[in-house]
């Protein structure tokens, strides 16, 4: 007993520092069920992660059997069970034996493939305090049952996880809004300095335009002020762009008022509600920009419609202007380096961009994101 309970005291502190270690989450959850079926004897394990909405998905994974890998572990991802049901509605509160699995059922019964003779699995909440952040499941061949000394270690094991995950979220958050300060620092001193010493170069051009006689220098004090007011909108632009006046908003008043000010008639269609993550209106509001920045420089119109529609826990963004259009084949890579920033800020989303434009007959861009 004694043995026993050493070697687990030196499984927890094996993982602890694993776990102290991490800062990529997906790659901390992969080692910790790497080193947990290592050192308990365990085969096959993987981790669901629950987020507030009660979508789950497959976070890591370690020996999965064939059947359960097939189609890039589509059985994994996909439909429900008994441990997502039950951690969904509260009743999973603590480390638990799985009578059946209805993943490894389903596939058994439609011969999907080999499941390496598991048919059972322990599992066990991720969380820290009462916060919840998903599930740890842990199975060997031929085995049915899971000791009482068992599903204590999975639950210490799983407490470390949760308070992990717990740490890394917070340090995330306290980045971004670290993040969100420094713009708003810059973006006040760009305004306070840079800003009013181009505004004061235009009046003295101003100015000076009227002081003189000879014509020659009345146009260059007019090039002059043309330059100071070129960059003065230019900045002007820039500190939009660090801190979007606006935003706290929303998304849609943001890019409306940031259309107007390139002179763009911008009008929006908000079709559904939901309240999104700062992330992905971090990314809308930048890929927004972007559009409309294209918008104003080569559409030659100024009328742009903006349409938010969510459809299934999709949010569908579209962008479009009736302007000149361009040739495009969406079978050739996109012809600008801000197109392409478009879909790459898209796809970090796991979201899909689509382009559809042709001469005489504008611009489409839509950008549909799983919220």
């Amino acid at each position: 007993m004694k043995g026993e309970r050493l070697s687990e005291i030196q499984i927890l502190k094996e993982i602890a520092e694993l776990l102290n270690e991490g800062t990529d989450l997906h790659h901390m959850l992969s080692e910790v069920l790497r080193k947990l079926l290592h050192v308990t004897g365990m085969k096959t394990g993987w981790i669901f992660l629950i987020d507030d909405s009660l979508k789950f998905r497959l976070a890591a994974y370690e020996a999965l059997p064939p059947a359960l890998r097939e189609n890039s572990c589509e059985v994994m991802c996909e439909g429900d069970c008994w441990c997502i049901d039950r951690y969904n509605d509260g009743r999973l509160e603590k480390a638990t034996n799985i009578i059946e699995c209805k993943r490894i059922e389903d596939v058994i019964a439609e011969s999907r493939g080999e499941t390496n003779h598991l048919t059972h699995h322990a599992t066990v909440p991720l969380r820290a305090g009462k916060e919840k952040f998903g599930l740890l499941n842990i199975g060997s061949p031929f085995k049915t049952h899971f000791s009482t000394e068992e599903l204590d270690l999975l639950e210490a094991v799983a407490f470390q996880v949760g308070t992990a995950i717990k740490r890394i979220n917070l340090t995330q958050r306290e980045q971004e809004n670290a993040l969100t300060a420094e713009r708003n620092r810059l973006a006040r001193d760009l305004h306070d300095s840079v800003n009013q010493l181009l505004f004061s170069v235009s009046l003295t051009a101003r100015g000076g335009k009227e002081m003189v006689a000879d014509l020659e220098v009345k146009e260059t004090f007019d090039y002059i002020q043309d330059l100071a007011q070129d960059a003065l909108s230019e900045m002007r632009a820039l500190i939009w762009q660090l801190r979007p006046k606006g935003l706290e908003n929303g998304i849609s008043s943001a890019l409306k008022g940031y259309g107007a000010m390139l002179g763009l008639n911008v009008s929006t269609d908000v079709m559904g509600v939901i309240c999104l993550p700062c992330k992905v209106e971090e990314t809308l509001w930048r890929i927004g920009q972007e559009a409309l920045a294209n918008c104003k420089k080569h559409s030659q119109q100024t009328n742009v419609s903006i349409q938010f529609k969510i459809v299934n826990n999709t949010l569908v963004f579209t962008i479009k202007d009736q302007g000149c259009g361009f040739h495009y084949d969406d079978q050739q890579e996109l012809p600008s380096l801000g197109l392409r920033s478009m879909k790459d800020r898209t796809e970090l989303l796991n979201g899909q961009f689509d382009l559809e434009s042709a001469p005489g007959k504008g611009t489409k861009i839509q950008i549909t994101i799983p919220v």
